[in-house]
């Protein structure tokens, strides 16, 4: 057989994972072709997925909070977004902030999950309070707060650093950063979907110095769109490169983009297949990260459990009050139960195991819990 055909180049990319050696670029754009065999990228990516978590699939009880839909940068990828005159805008007050707070914790939950949209008319003080309320009042609650986008925008609002930004945040009691806002870091990429945002360079500075002040964080990446693979291999290859410097990620989550009622919504969306070759490609690019979440808010509950065999050792958790996937269609239900997440890991032949948000057991009695 030649060299250059198809199945020798599988081949030598299956050795290299079987031999635990990194993949380059090149292999990333060869396995992301439609006509190499979805099922063997699949096997390859469980093989990886295996030797990193062994057969456990790792859920948390979280919930999501979104304290304002008004945002400056109005994306044309984002649903969610509205100026401050549209109808259905909305900025939460303190009690209501603090409503979620409380509901979060009578219900057991470990983690909030913070993001929301760029007020034009909130300083930086406004989202700082926002964790010093919360954690004054819940300091249980693990607070994974406010994605690169929105603080890189908080330094340049306050005129600030973005280390003492986040030292800032630290000492008011932020546990964590979400990997929001990463979408697709190729600048021709971004420039027709988020033109506004912060830039690649400027996510992964605001993630390199948060690793470097102790926190740690995940990244995402926003697929199914006008990106290409070349694209997302690139996107992939600058997260792992952060990673080995920094160690900081906790988890890679892949992001199915959901077109409805966005300015981008004459696009389809990404079919089951792709998802899954995206899940599977992710985990064996990303050899330096311990965890790929298959989120089943953007993957919808079937494909979310498939994924598990191909790559994913993650299901996120119940992820209560999500606003921004479904704003855009999405069809997955507003929350899981815990029995419902332990059921779809159990199914698919894996051990269900409940973490907090820095991947540490937890261990319940009724809603009590404590680290295992």
């Amino acid at each position: 057989m030649n060299a250059s055909s198809p199945h020798s180049k599988l081949d030598k990319i299956r050795e290299k994972v079987e031999a635990g050696r990194r993949l380059s670029a090149a292999d990333g754009d060869y396995l992301f072709r439609d006509d190499v065999d979805l099922h063997a990228v699949g096997e390859l990516a469980d093989l990886a997925r295996q030797r990193k978590s062994g057969d456990i699939v790792y859920y948390n009880l979280n919930a999501h909070l979104n304290p304002t839909n008004v945002c400056i940068y109005r994306c044309a990828l984002c649903a969610y977004s509205r100026d401050v005159d549209d109808p259905g805008a909305f900025t939460m007050t303190t009690d209501e902030i603090l409503a979620r707070g409380q509901e979060a914790v009578d219900a057991g939950y470990t983690e909030l999950h913070i993001v929301g949209g760029l007020h034009p008319d909130k300083a930086f003080e406004w989202y700082l309070d926002i964790i010093r309320n919360l954690h004054d009042a819940f300091p249980r609650l693990h607070l994974k707060a406010w994605s690169a986008i929105e603080i890189a925008r908080f330094a340049q609002i306050a005129r600030r650093p973005v280390r003492l930004i986040l030292e800032d945040l630290i000492r008011v009691g932020l546990g964590s950063l979400p990997g929001g806002g990463a979408e697709i870091f190729a600048p021709e990429v971004r420039s027709e979907i988020c033109p506004r945002k912060a830039d690649a360079q400027s996510w992964l500075g605001v993630h390199r110095a948060a690793h470097q002040l102790g926190l740690r964080s995940n990244a995402t990446m926003l697929y199914g769109h006008i990106e290409h693979a070349e694209h997302r291999v690139d996107h992939l290859v600058h997260l792992r490169q952060l990673q080995d410097v920094t160690g900081g990620f906790q988890a890679f989550i892949p992001l199915s983009f959901h077109p409805e009622n966005t300015r981008m919504a004459h696009l389809t969306k990404a079919s089951a297949a792709l998802d899954l070759r995206i899940m599977a490609v992710s985990r064996l690019m990303l050899d330096n990260f311990d965890n790929v979440k298959a989120y089943w808010i953007s993957l919808g509950l079937g494909t979310a459990q498939t994924a598990l065999a191909y790559g994913a050792n993650d299901l996120d958790g119940t992820v209560r009050r999500e606003l921004i996937h479904h704003d855009a269609g999405a069809g997955s239900p507003q929350s899981l139960t815990v029995d419902a997440l332990r059921a779809m890991i159990a199914e698919a032949g894996r051990e269900p195991v409940e973490r907090d948000t820095l991947y540490r057991r937890v261990k319940r009695d009724g809603q009590q819990w404590t680290l295992a």
